[in-house]
């Protein structure tokens, strides 16, 4: 201990510099997991959050007994799908296409433009998307009316339309953002391997699949396994502001489920056993995906 309290002391300026974040997350992610504990009790608004009587895993069998918890969990695996693997071509397609542009200048625009639908909120895009896709008014049935379609199409209210409309305006808005590290890790490649490459008679889509692909085959599985802690989380803001009880069906997932049980019928217990499940089902898959790319690939994040 006394080892220990020295080479804190000799390291006591990047402690402190550490001191604010090590706050921050006892405040904010570890004390508020001791809320965790009503999904084992019951709770009453006399007796506060620890004071109701235990109901051992009530909650957990109330869920799995209800006709919709498939669906519920189906349309979260379904949305997380397209988000975790669909999805996972377009910002490493991207990266690639930025680091193939030679002017400095024109790289530093098409970054900026790409990265700037990150920085809008959800609420701002579906505002947008919904004036774009609009039933009279909007822009795409002004086209389908120019081409000499009839009719309006409600897009928003068509379950069938759903997957697709989230599908893209998450890649339009995530792509340049999702892409940053990948273009790091690209810039982090030994410009050596390249030129060896050229001199041995490859082109540019050999380079790409010979040396750059494999050079951030690391990163890829790192931000793979991290993505998977939320594959029961299938991005809360963008499909609360999409659904509407015309594509419920489709559109209800755990994390608008836990709110509306929780916040709106005041089920705190019954919503922290949701909440809980998918925590330990997305640390189990992160734990097993890493144990087997450090088997397989020897990359992990332990």
């Amino acid at each position: 201990m006394s080892i220990w309290l020295k080479r804190i002391w000799l390291h006591r300026a990047m402690y402190l510099f550490l001191l604010p974040a090590i706050v921050f997350f006892i405040l904010f992610s570890y004390i508020p997991m001791t809320g965790l504990i009503l999904a084992f009790k019951e709770y009453r608004f006399n007796g506060g959050l620890y004071g109701g009587p235990w109901v051992g895993w009530k909650y957990f069998e109330r869920f799995f007994h209800d006709s919709y918890s498939m669906n519920y969990i189906r349309n979260t695996l379904s949305i997380s799908f397209f988000k975790l693997f669909l999805a996972l071509p377009f910002p490493i397609l991207f990266a690639l296409q930025i680091n193939e542009i030679r002017s400095s200048r024109m790289r530093s625009l098409f970054q900026g433009v790409m990265y700037l639908p990150h920085f809008l909120s959800w609420a701002v895009v579906i505002g947008i998307l919904q004036r774009i896709i609009a039933p009279e008014t909007g822009l795409l049935n002004e086209w389908i009316h120019a081409l000499g379609g009839h009719g309006s199409t409600f897009f928003m209210m068509d379950k069938h339309y759903f997957y697709p409309i989230m599908f893209w305006s998450y890649i339009w808005k995530e792509i340049g953002w999702n892409s940053i590290i990948y273009f790091a890790a690209i810039a982090g490649i030994n410009p050596a391997l390249y030129e060896a490459a050229r001199m041995d008679g490859a082109g540019r889509f050999r380079q790409i699949w010979h040396i750059t692909l494999p050079g951030i085959r690391p990163t890829i599985l790192i931000l793979f396994i991290m993505s998977l802690s939320s594959i029961l989380s299938a991005g809360f803001d963008q499909i609360y502001l999409l659904q509407n009880p015309a594509n419920a069906e489709v559109a209800q997932i755990l994390d608008t489920y836990i709110i509306h049980v929780g916040i709106q019928d005041a089920q705190f217990g019954y919503a922290t056993a949701v909440g809980l499940m998918q925590g330990v089902i997305g640390l189990l898959l992160v734990v097993t995906v890493n144990q087997l790319c450090k088997k397989w690939f020897e990359v992990s994040l332990w």
